[in-house]
């Protein structure tokens, strides 16, 4: 086995000859979508005003460098969050302010973006463990992106 081989999500990949940055050349500026601060889920206050009845993206860290049009088709209109599932401690607490987040914050929806490596999945499981022990039902979408920025599945989770 080489260093590279083992969690799919440490395995060394190259895209470059495979996908061709379709802007290149293009004078258009894409305007960030990114509506507030902080945004890491360690330190983000679940009670903050922008996230008061507010369509809710919880994403992975790396997926906006993997999605393309991250903030276009997916952080337009909504309040953010992001953490690693894989390297981030004390997960715990993010289990608590995504319960604040349908109880106290009243959201309105919960987007869930992952990655297709298996480590990503953690995410989604906290926002379903976060929904079992809350009071209040919230719709959870939740979307899978493949390592080279397609989307690969996207639904509404159950609850």
């Amino acid at each position: 086995m080489t260093p590279f081989e083992g969690c799919p999500g440490s395995r060394m990949m190259q895209f470059r000859s495979s996908v061709e940055n379709k802007m290149e050349g293009s004078a258009e500026k894409i305007r960030s979508q990114l509506a507030q601060w902080p945004i890491q889920m360690h330190l983000i206050n679940p009670a903050a005003p922008y996230y008061q009845g507010a369509d809710v993206l919880l994403t992975a860290d790396c997926v906006a460098y993997a999605l393309g049009d991250f903030h276009r088709e997916y952080l337009k209109g909504k309040s953010l969050a992001i953490a690693c599932p894989k390297l981030d401690e004390g997960q715990s607490v993010y289990l608590e302010k995504i319960r604040a987040w349908f109880e106290d914050s009243k959201i309105n929806t919960l987007t869930v973006l992952i990655m297709e490596v298996p480590c990503c999945m953690g995410l989604l499981q906290l926002a379903r463990q976060a929904a079992e022990a809350s009071k209040r039902k919230v719709p959870i979408k939740y979307v899978v992106v493949g390592v080279q920025g397609d989307v690969l599945k996207e639904e509404w989770a159950a609850a």
